[in-house]
């Protein structure tokens, strides 16, 4: 079990495997995000799909010690992590570490990463899953990420691909931007990263990203996501329509297990501290 004591300045332990900190900043997020997450995670294609995609890179790309994921809302990640025995350590600072004590994880903590008070060089791996673009100054996170870890600490990472991809669920999610490959990579080189791994996933879904979400938001049809739409694109209501994108999705495993992919409506990466 990870020691907490030992790593971290600002943490209080509330009862077993749950921590809290002594203060909490404000994060852009939306404040029923990991309450609607919470009630589609186990359905979605989306949040099933990342998983995989997730753990076959970790199984490709070990972590070098405990993997701290920041920002992991409802421990869905986490808890997939933990079941594939990767000690996984959550740190959330929203109301999603409720959701994760009921999932069971053995250690939560309820903190942003600057607030939590980690020691440098604590962190010896750690995940942003889909974390970064809700960070308005991400290059100055990465610079303070780095300090925390050691050397040859790993950083797994998921972010929104492509800013011609941008529209109001972009916005009403509290992204600050979508990325570009090179313009990730220059950022993570800039806070003294070293890419091991770089590809796209969910390719099959770049279109219907564009003709659903992109082009209504360019042509002003669409200025708000009811929530309701969001659930059922996520969650998609007929079940052969589960069932046929979750084995259409399968497909890019196969491809990942023998290259990296140059589109998707997401990254994932892996990287080094220099």
């Amino acid at each position: 079990m990870v020691d907490l004591n030992a790593l971290a300045d600002n943490l209080v332990q509330i009862e077993p495997g749950f921590w809290r900190a002594r203060s909490l900043s404000k994060i852009s997020y939306p404040e029923d995000g990991n309450t609607f997450c919470y009630q589609v995670e186990e359905t979605s294609f989306w949040f099933r799909h990342r998983n995989r995609i997730i753990l076959r890179v970790l199984q490709a790309f070990p972590p070098p010690g405990p993997l701290f994921d920041i920002g992991g809302g409802n421990g869905f990640v986490a808890m997939a992590l933990n079941r594939a025995g990767f000690e996984t350590v959550l740190v959330e600072p929203g109301e999603g570490v409720q959701n994760a004590r009921r999932r069971g994880l053995p250690l939560v903590v309820h903190s942003t990463l600057q607030d939590a008070g980690f020691r440098p060089g604590a962190l010896p791996a750690v995940g942003l899953f889909d974390v970064l673009e809700h960070i308005e100054d991400d290059i100055g996170f990465l610079q303070t990420l780095a300090r925390l870890m050691p050397p040859g600490g790993r950083l797994y990472l998921t972010v929104p691909a492509f800013s011609w991809l941008w529209s109001v669920v972009d916005k009403d999610s509290g992204h600050y931007r979508r990325y570009s490959r090179s313009a990730l990579t220059r950022r993570l080189q800039k806070a003294e990263f070293s890419i091991e791994y770089f590809s796209g996933f969910f390719l099959y879904i770049i279109l219907p990203i564009f003709l659903l979400r992109t082009l209504p938001s360019r042509l002003d049809l669409r200025k708000s996501k009811p929530i309701q739409l969001l659930h059922d694109e996520l969650t998609l209501p007929i079940q052969w329509m589960n069932i046929w994108i979750d084995r259409l999705l399968a497909t890019e495993l196969i491809w990942l297990s023998k290259r990296s992919m140059r589109w998707g409506a997401s990254w994932i990466a892996v990287a080094r501290r220099m």
